[in-house]
């Protein structure tokens, strides 16, 4: 019943784009001119699979908790069509909220996955990338 202009009408995906903004700007300020060609993107649900199901192991631009893909680091390279990518890390949007119990939670994890994703990509301990982080 709210106008489509309000904040409150916002749908579950805006404010979850909303969160992911506010959980990558500190590390965005920190790190920008190492992270202009890194795009960030969010999808519902993973469509990946482990390397190997039995024993759920991932690659390193994969950040898991246990068996359930939460964000991925997708390389810069080339598609079929020949054009040049960017790199991007994907944040999957259920199994994160999945694991959160309110909004505060939520940007804490998202903060936490994005650390780690752009010390991936960067080839640097999450430490240098979030000092402060535990």
């Amino acid at each position: 019943m709210l106008p489509p202009t309000v904040p409150a009408w916002r749908t579950r995906g805006q404010k979850f784009d909303r969160l992911v903004l506010e959980a990558f700007a500190p590390l965005d300020t920190r790190w920008h001119d190492r992270l202009t060609k890194l795009d960030i993107a969010v999808d519902d649900v993973p469509k990946i699979r482990p390397l190997h199901p039995d024993s759920v192991t991932w690659p390193d631009e994969v950040v898991a908790d246990g068996p359930v893909p939460l964000s991925r680091l997708i390389p810069a390279g080339v598609d079929r069509h020949g054009a040049a990518t960017r790199a991007r890390v994907v944040l999957f949007r259920k199994p994160l909220e999945l694991r959160a119990s309110d909004p505060d939670d939520l940007v804490d994890l998202l903060r936490e996955v994005l650390v780690q994703q752009v010390a991936t990509y960067l080839g640097v301990d999450p430490d240098v990338i979030d000092p402060e982080s535990d």
